[in-house]
């Protein structure tokens, strides 16, 4: 009798329905939960890039040799690929705080509105981004 209790409790665990947050087989990401965990990380990412901002800036207050030495570590490879995440990040969080702007009017939030706004904001984000970085180097 006991054994029968136990798998009727074990078909009832099994039948009930499973939490959307399981991550593997049992749940799928969709654009729109991406878009919002990337909007939450390029926020994060762009209050550090704050703080690198302000030693920019105490660095050239500070003189010629303190702005020289920050200069030599913004103008290596990692700080190039540090200052292109946080201009992507910035042009991101942007765009995506435009998209929130448009549904504050009500617009798009029918399911294909949504994943075409989202598409969009991603590509923009994208294409802002090379144009800043091609017209930092052509001047």
């Amino acid at each position: 009798m006991a054994e029968n209790t136990t798998a009727s409790k074990s078909a009832q665990i099994a039948a009930r329905p499973l939490s959307p947050f399981m991550l593997g087989p049992y749940y799928k990401f969709q654009l729109t939960s991406v878009l919002s965990f990337a909007h939450r990380l390029t926020g994060l990412g762009l209050s550090m890039g704050t703080v690198l901002i302000a030693i920019w800036v105490l660095a050239a207050a500070a003189g010629p040799w303190s702005y020289a030495q920050f200069a030599q570590v913004a103008r290596s490879i990692p700080g190039e690929v540090l200052l292109f995440a946080w201009s992507w990040a910035l042009l991101y969080h942007l765009c995506n705080g435009i998209r929130h702007l448009v549904w504050d009017t009500v617009h798009g939030f029918d399911l294909k509105n949504t994943y075409l706004g989202g598409y969009l904001v991603v590509a923009l984000s994208l294409v802002l981004t090379a144009a800043v970085w091609i017209v930092a180097f052509a001047f």
